[in-house]
């Protein structure tokens, strides 16, 4: 079904409370025309549950599952052009020279799309032939497993999961640690709370609408984000924040752009410099104190550290005070303003929603070091409302938890192999030093010398950190394969491609939501393998196979049995637990679901709660037990990058720096609204957004003014790492000095395969900075970036990202 862009934000805005977030409305209503003779079947996505409906074999319609009739994303209306999509990896593929010379071949011809068709024979012979090769050439530690990015859910067809099974039984790999998308959160919050947070409950709603008197969402975009989770989501936060926006709570949004949030609640708008959070926080925690506003006794009972914090916060350590116009220098927010904000903090329940893009900075550890340590201050955190939460912006945070048990699923095993990289400094660096030796969290890591890379379940080539960079670094290994539904940028990359086949062509069963655990769904197999393709246990399974450890790879079990073993563990789980739960049969050839209860103490849930009520008995995971807000373990680290305090350190790119004389502009690149990161741009909703055919790039009138550039211009956005073309929007709800690119954009190089090329469709990584938040944690810093934007004069190339090689 085609919808045209005009129908679909028309019935998008249908829900008239929610009618300035066009991605969250009942975009359903849309879907009316009868189906002759169509099955339809449950089944669950990063979107949430969905009935999909199939007629004559083919899939033909996806509505919301009829429980999610709230707040369903309209971008499910997708599904069917991304299962048809010219872009599928129809049959297995091998780069022309690859097959010719092997591990010989010429690395520069990747990415130029040269590939020739083989039988899976052949190439399932070749993968195994390539890993027998370069583990008897150069060891386990030359192969390297990067796959941890959103592959489809399910807990059998885990595509990294079951690529890591295989290579531990294959004798090891070299892995990676963290993640990409929190790096610098999953490092610096166990030193500061005990735990990762970013992925655990958060308060819930309930509590915040009945207690919590100012809402500050810092860098959070509740609206877009809730859209998605890791594990399909329900979508309950947004019956949640019409409740809050009907009851008037007082909403302040700190970004540098006017978001869709913001604009739904009315928020008061403050718009600091990006990557000067910090900076902000600092001074507002200055104000609590020299106003005698904080909470000393919540200091005293629950945190660590706090007096040795001080000399820094008042000044007397290096001279300088924390105060509001210290930070007003720093981050352009009025003083005043400073001020006013951190009294309407202190003066009643304030719950400080912050998102994870402020950690993807340079010190991205501070930005949420700080924020914990201004929660300390404001004396909240444990009580109804008031505290902070990391994640009430992903999977609907926040929604009440039922009594449930979670799906286990396959295991990735063994792993013989110790060496690992930190994930978001993993690809590029590593592959371009080898033998280098570089700081991680308080462990030295020698960079491995990687001869042969397997990914599944990811693009690597869309996001990661300068683009160009890693362009050099894909040349280094001998050998390069991937698993891949679709003609992505990293199978383009690639010298084996095999065709993996979508959700909706096999079977497989999960847990909805990660939040909430409140449902258990069947996802059954609606239409054949597209083309030639197979599932990656199928894949792994013949790779197995040829490799002499098939037995132990599948257990002697098949895909549905695999399936209904997961299931079966978990009803054993919940007897235990004296839950109830269907019979397999009954779950799979009933109503596909079940749902679990919610208890009604759900709705009191309080992060903290238990360790304010007790902080003995509930003691946290920290070396003191308490909120550290002086870590004696980062301070042996000894590292100049990350004090064994909440510090302000000056960003290696941002609008305080000298070198915006070049490059005067600071570019931020969020999650999209209408995608996730890459996925879902190989459909007909780019019409949506796009702009003249490329990703939209927000600019401000005044810097838009500057440089000749109207709506709707083509514009050339630039550094000195690379180059590519946008589509101008000029807006007024984008500070200025600030441009906004999305990130996940196909990367379409005008000349393919080479470093330097531009790129035409507007792939955000050819600007952006590909360096480690600090030694502790190494995360990513995709906020940190300053380029110049110019109007394209000459007649723009044609878009050619979805294009898919030549016989393909």
């Amino acid at each position: 079904m085609k919808v045209s862009r005009r129908s679909f934000l028309g019935h998008s805005a249908a829900l008239g409370a929610l009618a300035t977030m066009p991605s969250i409305a009942g975009a359903h209503s849309l879907l009316t025309e009868p189906l002759l003779d169509a099955s339809s079947r449950l089944t669950a996505t990063h979107w949430g549950i969905i009935r999909a409906y199939v007629e004559a074999g083919r899939l033909a319609r996806v509505v919301p599952f009829e429980k999610d009739a709230f707040a369903p994303s309209p971008v499910i209306q997708a599904f069917m052009d991304r299962v048809y999509s010219e872009t599928r990896v129809r049959y297995p593929m091998v780069r022309r020279d690859f097959l010719k010379n092997g591990a010989k071949s010429d690395r520069t011809e990747r990415g130029r799309g040269d590939f020739v068709r083989v039988s899976w024979d052949d190439a399932l012979n070749l993968v195994a032939a390539e890993l027998e090769r370069v583990k008897k050439t150069h060891g386990n530690t030359a192969i390297h497993s990067g796959s941890t990015d959103w592959h489809s859910v399910g807990k059998l067809h885990n595509s990294p999961v079951l690529l890591r099974r295989m290579l531990g039984l294959h004798g090891g790999f070299v892995d990676n640690t963290g993640d990409f998308s929190v790096a610098a959160a999953m490092v610096i919050l166990p030193h500061v709370i005990g735990g990762t947070e970013v992925y655990d409950q958060q308060s819930a709603w309930t509590t915040v609408l009945a207690n919590t008197d100012l809402v500050v969402l810092w860098g959070a975009t509740l609206l877009k984000n809730n859209q998605i989770g890791w594990e399909p989501t329900d979508h309950t936060a947004y019956e949640a924040m019409k409740a809050l926006k009907e009851k008037g709570t007082p909403v302040v949004s700190i970004d540098p752009r006017m978001t869709d949030t913001a604009k739904y609640f009315g928020a008061e708008w403050v718009a600091p410099r990006p990557n000067t959070d910090t900076a902000l926080m600092l001074a507002l925690a200055h104000t609590l104190y020299t106003e005698k506003l904080y909470d000393e006794k919540f200091v005293e009972t629950y945190t660590v550290g706090f007096k040795k914090f001080l000399p820094y916060l008042l000044g007397t350590k290096d001279g300088q005070p924390k105060s509001p116009e210290w930070a007003e220098k720093i981050t352009t927010v009025p003083a005043d303003d400073i001020r006013k904000l951190a009294r309407r903090m202190a003066k009643g329940r304030t719950m400080i929603m912050s998102g994870w893009a402020i950690q993807r900075q340079d010190h991205g550890e501070q930005s949420y070091w700080m924020l914990v340590t201004l929660a300390s201050m404001l004396g909240q955190i444990g009580l109804p409302g008031g505290g902070f939460g990391l994640s009430y912006h992903y999977a609907n945070g926040g929604s009440l938890t039922a009594r449930h048990v979670a799906l286990g699923g396959i295991s990735a095993g063994e792993n013989p192999v110790a060496e690992h990289v930190p994930y978001a400094r993993g690809l590029s660096d590593m592959l371009l030093n080898p033998g280098m030796t570089v700081d991680f969290n308080g462990e030295k890591i020698t960079y491995p010398d990687i001869q042969l890379i397997y990914w599944a379940g990811g693009n690597p080539l869309s996001h990661q950190m300068d683009r160009n960079k890693q362009i050099k670094a894909w040349q280094k290994p001998e050998t390069i394969i991937v698993n891949e539904p679709y003609w992505t940028n990293t199978a383009m990359f690639a010298d084996i491609v095999l065709p993996a086949n979508t959700t909706f062509e096999r079977n497989d069963i999960v847990s909805v939501s990660e939040y909430s655990g409140r449902y258990v769904v069947a996802m059954p197999q609606l239409i054949e393998s597209q083309h030639e393709s197979m599932s990656d246990f199928d894949i792994f399974t013949a790779i197995s196979e040829r490799l002499g450890f098939k037995d132990k790879y599948t257990e002697g079990k098949t895909e549905m049995q695999w399936v209904e073993s997961i299931y079966d563990e978990a009803v054993a789980a919940a007897g235990k637990e004296g839950l109830e739960m269907p019979a397999f049969n009954d779950l799979w050839n009933g109503d596909g679901y079940f749902e679990f209860p919610v208890p009604e103490d759900a709705k009191n849930y309080v992060r903290f709660g238990d360790y304010r009520k007790d902080p003995i008995a509930n003691a946290l995971g920290t070396p003191s037990g308490k909120i550290e807000i002086y870590s004696f373990e980062i301070e042996k680290f000894g590292y100049d990058d990350c004090p064994p305090h909440p510090t302000w350190i000056e960003p290696a790119e941002w609008l305080g720096s000298d070198k915006v004389a070049k490059h005067p502009l600071h570019i931020i690149s969020p999650h999209p609204k209408y995608r996730l990161h890459s996925q879902m741009d190989n459909t007909w909703l780019r019409e949506v957004y796009e702009v003249a055919g490329r990703e939209p790039l927000w600019i401000n009138p005044d810097d838009a003014k500057a440089r000749d550039i109207n709506n709707g211009d083509v514009v050339r956005v630039f550094n000195d790492r690379g180059a590519l073309l946008a589509g101008a929007i000029v807006t007024d709800r984008i500070r200025q000095g600030v441009v906004m690119l999305q990130e996940g954009a196909w990367y379409d190089p005008d000349k393919p395969g080479e470093a330097g090329a531009l790129c035409k469709h507007g792939n955000i990584n050819l600007v952006t900075l590909d360096k480690g938040t600090s030694k502790l944690a190494q995360g990513n810093v995709a906020n940190t970036a300053i380029v110049e934007v110019a109007r394209h004069k000459t007649p723009a190339p044609p878009v050619t990202a979805f294009t898919p090689p030549v016989g393909a």
